[in-house]
C-alpha cells in the first residue's frame, strides 16, 4: 500500500507542475501579444515614414526619434495641449470621485422615498449613448456662454451614471451596516460617516473609478473638438489630430512620436492607481 501511494504522489506533483507551466506559458504569450502594439509604437516613433512602410518591416529601434520629436513640437503646441488635457482630466476625475461616491453612498446605505425610481432613472441614463447628448449639450453650453472654455468640458462631466452605479455596487458589499451603526452611536453625522467610514473602506473602488475616468477624459476627442473653438484651449487629442496631412502628407513617424508621448501620463496614473488597488486589497486580505 505504501509503495502504491509513493508511486502516485510524484505523478500528481508532475501533473500540477505541467498545468502550472502550461498556464504560465499561456500568460506569457498573452503578455507578449498585449505588449506588442506598445512596442510597435516605440519602433515607429524612431523611424521615418519611408522606413515605417519599408519591407520587410523594421523591428528594431531607429535613430530618428529626436528628429520626429522636434518636428512634433514645431507643428503643434504639444506641452500646452498636454497641460490642457491634464487640467481637464484631473479636475473631472476629482469631481467624479467626490460626487459619484457621495451619491452612491446614499443609494447603497440609506433608505428614502423614491430611491428605487431614481435608481431606475439613473440606469436609463447609463444606457443612453454619449453621442446622443452632444447636440443638446452643445446648445446648453452655448446659451450659458461656455463654448470655447475648459468649463464646457469639466462641468458636464463632473458626475456620471456609470460611476454612481459602480460605487453603489461596491459599497453595498464593502461597507457593513454594523460600521455605520457604530458610527451613529459615536455621534457621527452623514458627512462624517461618508468621510471617515465609507471612503477608507472603498479606496480600491475609488482607485479603479479614478483610473477609468482619467483615461476616458484624456482620450476624449469628439466633445473637445466641438466645444473648444479657441485654438489656445485645445486638448492633446485634438492637437494630435491636426498632424494628419501636415504639409500635404502625413509624417507617421511624427504622429507616432506624439501618440507615444501622450501615453506617458496614462502610464503614470495607471501605475499609481494599480498600486493603490493592490495595496488596499492586500491589507483587506491580511485583516
Amino acid at each position: 500500500m505504501a509503495s502504491i501511494q509513493g508511486t502516485r504522489r510524484p505523478k500528481g506533483i508532475q501533473g500540477v507542475r505541467r498545468r502550472g507551466i502550461a498556464l504560465h506559458a499561456v500568460l506569457v504569450i498573452g503578455l507578449l501579444l498585449s505588449a506588442f502594439p506598445f512596442y510597435w509604437a516605440i519602433i515607429m516613433s524612431t523611424h521615418t515614414s519611408t522606413e515605417i512602410f519599408s519591407y520587410p518591416p523594421k523591428l528594431l529601434p531607429g535613430s530618428h526619434f529626436l528628429q520626429n520629436a522636434r518636428s512634433l513640437f514645431d507643428n503643434i503646441d504639444f506641452f500646452g495641449s498636454m497641460f490642457n488635457s491634464l487640467l481637464v482630466a484631473c479636475a473631472v476625475t476629482f469631481l467624479v470621485l467626490f460626487f459619484d461616491s457621495l451619491a452612491a453612498f446614499v443609494f447603497a446605505k440609506f433608505d428614502f422615498p423614491g430611491r428605487r425610481l431614481l435608481f431606475v432613472v439613473l440606469m436609463a441614463i447609463f444606457m443612453v449613448p454619449t453621442q446622443m447628448a452632444i447636440i443638446p449639450q452643445f446648445v446648453i453650453m452655448a446659451k450659458i456662454g461656455w463654448i470655447g472654455s475648459m468649463t464646457a468640458l469639466i462641468v458636464p462631466a463632473a458626475a456620471n451614471a456609470f460611476g454612481i452605479f459602480w460605487m453603489r455596487q461596491y459599497m453595498q458589499s464593502a461597507i457593513h451596516d454594523e460600521l455605520l451603526d457604530a458610527s451613529k452611536i459615536d455621534g457621527a453625522n452623514f458627512l462624517r460617516q461618508y468621510w471617515h467610514v465609507a471612503l477608507p473602506v472603498v479606496r480600491p473602488g475609488l482607485a479603479f473609478l479614478g483610473i477609468f475616468t482619467f483615461m476616458a477624459q484624456w482620450n476624449d476627442y469628439a466633445w473637445p473638438l466641438i466645444a473648444l473653438t479657441n485654438p489656445d484651449n485645445v486638448t492633446l487629442q485634438v492637437a494630435l489630430s491636426q498632424l494628419n496631412g501636415v504639409h500635404g502628407t502625413t509624417d507617421y513617424g511624427m504622429v507616432m512620436t506624439g501618440a507615444l508621448l501622450a501615453l506617458v501620463p496614462l502610464l503614470i496614473v495607471f501605475a499609481i492607481g494599480a498600486k493603490q488597488i493592490i495595496g488596499d486589497l492586500g491589507k483587506g486580505a491580511i485583516r
